[in-house]
Parts: structure tokens; C-alpha cells; sequence
């Protein structure tokens, strides 16, 4: 059975609302050097959280029909997705010193930030109007 738009949409809202949560948490926890992030539920949910996520984003496009490099704003989402990705593993692994930890987790969250300002407006420049 092939799952409906709406759901998929809502299954893909759904996991970004948990996705960002979750890195606001473990970046707080980074911040404050808690014991925590060592935990192993917290290094594992969100590979599932973001596995969940990656599938239904890839089944949205199906489904509609939209496909990255076609559409911009799709682009510009797996774009950012690549760079959120990039700067999330520097702050929260492998950022050499603190204060690469923190530029990192602010800048994943402008990224973060941007990427959802995309998807809610079909636009590459979602800031511009």
C-alpha cells in the first residue's frame, strides 16, 4: 500500500520538528560538556530520527514528482542539507576546540533555519521579499 501525500508530509514535518529538537539538545549538552551525548540512545535515535526523515523527503519527491536539479528550491535544500550536515559533525564530534563547536552549532542552526525557510516557500532566496 502506497502511503498518501498528506501523510508522507506530515511523517517528513514530523521527523524535522524531532531532527532539529534533537540537535538543539545535544548541542545544549555539548555546550555544557554533559555526559549525555555519551549515552548510546542519543547517538542512535537520531540516525533513525534522520533515516526516517531522508526516506520520506526521497518519497515526497516521487510522489509529486518534483526532483532535485529540476526544481531550485530542491536543490537548495540538499544543498544546505549537505552543509547542516558538515557543520553538525563539527560541532557536536568533530570540532577540534570549543570555540569551533560553537561556530559550528550556530551556523548548522542558521543553516537548519534556512532549509525550512525554503521548503515553506519554494524559494532559494526564502529571506529576499
Amino acid at each position: 500500500m502506497v502511503a498518501s501525500y498528506p501523510l508522507l508530509k506530515y511523517l517528513h514535518i514530523a521527523c524535522v520538528v524531532l531532527s532539529g529538537a534533537g540537535f538543539v539538545l545535544r548541542g545544549i549538552w555539548m555546550i555544557r560538556s554533559s555526559p549525555m551525548l555519551g549515552r548510546r540512545w542519543v547517538r542512535v535515535v537520531p540516525h533513525v530520527v534522520d533515516t526516517v526523515l531522508l526516506a520520506s523527503a526521497i518519497a515526497l519527491a516521487a510522489t509529486s514528482g518534483q526532483y532535485p536539479l529540476a526544481q531550485g528550491w530542491l536543490t537548495a535544500k540538499i544543498i544546505g542539507l549537505i552543509a547542516y550536515i558538515v557543520l553538525g559533525t563539527l560541532a557536536l564530534n568533530r570540532g577540534r576546540t570549543r570555540g569551533i563547536r560553537l561556530r559550528a552549532f550556530c551556523g548548522a542552526l542558521a543553516v537548519f533555519a534556512y532549509i525550512v525557510a525554503v521548503a515553506l516557500t519554494k524559494s532559494v532566496v526564502p529571506f529576499g521579499n
